[in-house]
């Protein structure tokens, strides 16, 4: 086997990974000699480069900057590169990424000929360096025309399946590469913890041991390890750090959070995905206490880079570069900003339009002969860059033959996608039960999200925001059809009811064909009645409450006063309030935003083909004012007479009911004191006393009972999604130490204090002692 970084370059050494293993068997000195090899094949081709090539590699265009277009600037169709504008940047400007798909998903002809375009120069020995290039395959491939689309990522957290994240993640990766891309924009790792942020649905939920622990799972599957092969892409940890804790719960506006906070909530999840290997992050386009993401120095460069030991490079998001001047207002030049977001530790600026990146490359070459950027500075970020490059082998193969990956969009691929729908639906009231329904029952199938592939995949589906139905799936289904599919046209009727629509940019509702839904409720026997929200991200998915739309409502309070069984279906991007509607519906699922293979796999849940296995990965609220966590502390839960049951969601963390009657019996501990280095053995038994075999999530809680600063409530400290046949038992174990008692004392640091912990297993519950020694 023969390590070669950079063959392309005739001066770089080529090691034989091999002879170093025969002539040592220290792994870690083999590791080592191959990293600084590395480092050094790198410094070496960066010391060839000029200033101008340099720069050229910080910076990043969007495709539509070198597409072909018509006379009016429109890009044809199909998709083709126009070759002068691509010279242009490569040649002229030394331009070292693209990313993006333009307006709409394209074909994988259309992919590969853009790729091999863009490739073309690197590979003719014209140009020194080859592109990166990038994408954001959110779900799946979703800008790649019938490609494998999964649930969105909060409603992969609410598989609780960590092995079901790593099979997603190797999935689109390898659907990514057979794109011809290597680079995908994803995971998202902020923490969902402000239900109004538009992006709440690309989070794997409120808290941050689960989104740890999902979000290492999919980083493993996407890159496969540290040098991901032509089966895998870098994965690009999302927003460094702090995004979605916004005060006001619109997108890229600013959120304040305390240092105890931040290393408590917002850090763990990135750090976990730099542990596993993470090659790239992208930068948070907001603002934390009062210091724009961009600008922030001391969590990119001092916490991430140096005191993580991230390897990889930082990019920006969406011009980002150009909004810390006229957004964040704290330069008031382009230069100022360029220089500021450069120093700061960001290493590739999005530009990412033309001529504003000619400008970018014009501005940082100024700088740096300016002395305001150091040669050492930009020397790192390209260092970061050439690396991540390196081990992807671009500079081996960064072209692979398309051709090869023959399982693309491949019956597994969308079996894994129905099991990941399956697993993630959420049962959160089965009233009497109610399900599974009968077969032989007339079903009425309504509401605005019941009929249009798009609401069952949300935005980042083939265009931005998602709404766009030209480009669905052929061959899925809307849940009005997989319905039809399973009962025939003569138990399925179907009546919209009510219409989803932008009004002034906001989301707005309005009853349509609401006399042909009256007189359909009467003759059924069943409304499955589906609710929620139009497709969006970012700034176009701003709302200004959390609040279901009143005609909405309006179809649930129909349904119930004809004494239907009223089947409510969410398919939402975040929790939306529906606590009115609540107790007269006989059963209520959430089913997320579950992809492609959504509504099948609802329909068997429905009908009890499958068992329900969803948890909330996040505190489902009550109350539109009122926002709160089930980690929150005593204070939270002190009501207005002083008892302690002012904590009151809609549905807590964690919850979620299935067809099975699982009891939680004897916890036990293997002592009672945990003294310094040593662990904590945790057994629970859960028996299954029905007929109907299940997947149940079981949830280890630790709480302190009182500490030096106000302690959570409880805390997850370990899950596992366990197996439970029908009438069987099963034995849970868990494993904690001190590390899981740890949290950010009075001088910001990690401590641990002795004192008494509560452990929380279902129902149950045992406390223990910790003493240092």
């Amino acid at each position: 086997m023969i390590f070669k970084p950079f063959n392309s370059l005739n001066f770089f050494l080529t090691i034989s990974i091999v002879g170093l293993i025969a002539a040592c068997k220290n792994t870690e000195f083999i590791s080592s000699t191959i990293k600084t090899q590395e480092y050094k094949s790198i410094n070496d081709c960066i010391a060839s480069m000029s200033l101008e090539e340099k720069v050229g590699q910080t910076c990043q265009i969007t495709l539509d900057v070198i597409l072909k277009t018509d006379e009016k600037g429109v890009p044809v169709s199909p998709a083709v590169i126009d070759t002068n504008k691509l010279n242009e940047a490569i040649f002229k400007y030394n331009v070292g990424s693209i990313l993006n798909v333009g307006s709409h998903t394209l074909t994988l002809a259309e992919w590969k000929g853009i790729l091999t375009s863009v490739h073309a120069p690197f590979l003719s020995g014209k140009s020194k360096t080859p592109i990166i290039y990038g994408i954001d395959a959110i779900h799946g491939i979703n800008y790649t025309v019938g490609a494998t689309l999964f649930p969105q990522e909060i409603g992969l957290a609410a598989t609780w399946n960590p092995e079901l994240a790593k099979q997603f993640g190797e999935i689109t990766a390898y659907e990514t590469r057979a794109s011809g891309i290597p680079w995908n924009f994803s995971p998202v790792l902020d923490l969902g913890r402000q239900p109004l942020w538009s992006r709440t649905f690309e989070t794997l939920g409120e808290d941050p041991y689960l989104a740890s622990t999902m979000g290492a799972a999919i980083i493993d599957g996407y890159q496969g390890g540290k040098n991901p092969d032509k089966y895998h892409v870098a994965s690009c940890m999302k927003h460094f750090v702090g995004y979605s804790g916004s005060l006001s719960g619109r997108d890229r506006t600013p959120a304040w959070i305390p240092d105890k906070y931040m290393k408590e909530l917002y850090l763990p999840s990135f750090k976990k995905a730099v542990e596993h290997g993470a090659l790239t992050v992208m930068i948070n386009s907001g603002a934390v206490n009062g210091i724009p993401g961009h600008l922030n120095h001391k969590l990119i460069t001092k916490t991430l880079k140096n005191n993580w030991g991230f390897e990889g490079f930082s990019v920006s998001d969406w011009e980002d570069f150009i909004m810390v001047h006229s957004v964040h207002r704290t330069a008031p030049t382009l230069s100022d900003a360029y220089v500021q977001a450069f120093n700061a530790g960001v290493d590739m600026s999005m530009v990412p339009f033309s001529p504003q990146f000619k400008e970018y490359c014009d501005i940082m070459i100024k700088a740096v002969k300016g002395g305001k950027i150091s040669e050492e500075r930009l020397n790192d970020a390209v260092r970061r860059i050439l690396l991540v490059k390196s081990r992807l082998g671009l500079y081996t193969d960064p072209m692979p033959n398309l051709d090869q990956y023959t399982k693309f969009a491949s019956q597994e691929f969308k079996d894994k996608s129905k099991q990941a729908a399956l697993e993630s639906i959420t049962l959160l009231k089965n009233e009497n039960n109610s399900l599974p329904l009968n077969p032989n029952q007339k079903v009425l199938v309504a509401g605005p999200t019941s009929n249009n592939l798009t609401f069952l995949n949300g935005a980042w589906t083939h265009t931005w925001q998602g709404v766009d139905t030209t480009y669905n799936t052929n061959g899925c289904l809307s849940i009005r059809e997989a319905f039809e599919k399973e009962l025939g046209k003569t138990n399925c009727m179907f009546a919209q009811g009510a219409e989803l629509f932008l009004e002034n940019d906001f989301e707005a509702s309005r009853f349509k064909n609401f006399d042909d839904y009256k007189q359909k409720v009467k003759m059924c026997d069943v409304v499955v009645l589906c609710l929620g929200e139009l497709p969006s991200t970012e700034k176009p998915g701003d709302i200004r409450s959390l609040n279901l739309s009143n005609e909405q409502l309006e179809l649930a309070r129909i349904a119930s006063a004809e004494k239907k069984k009223v089947i409510l279906v969410l398919l939402e991007a975040r929790p939306r309030i529906i606590h009115d509607i609540v107790d007269d519906a006989n059963a209520i699922i959430q089913a997320y935003l579950p992809g492609d293979y959504g509504a099948e796999a609802l329909v068997d849940l429905i009908y009890g083909k499958s068992n329900f296995s969803g948890k909330l990965p996040y505190t489902y609220p009550k109350y539109d004012g009122v926002i709160e966590f089930y980690d929150h502390s005593a204070s939270v839960d002190r009501s207005k007479s002083g008892q302690f049951n002012a904590y009151d969601p809609e549905w807590d963390f964690g919850f979620g009911l299935n067809y099975s009657n699982v009891k939680y019996e004897s916890l036990t501990i293997n002592k009672n004191e945990l003294i310094g280095k040593d662990s904590l053995e945790i057994t629970v038994d859960l028996s299954n006393n029905s007929n109907i075999p299940c997947k149940e999530v079981v949830q280890l809680y630790v709480s302190d009972d009182y500490a030096s600063l106000i302690p959570n409530g409880k805390s997850l400290k370990g899950f596992q999604k366990i197996e439970i046949p029908s009438n069987g038992k099963v034995k849970c174990k868990f494993s904690i130490s001190k590390s899981e008692l740890k949290f950010v004392g009075k001088e910001g640091n990690f401590i641990v204090e002795e004192g008494f912990f509560t452990i929380r297993v279902g129902d149950l519950e045992k406390k223990f002692e910790y003493k240092n020694k």
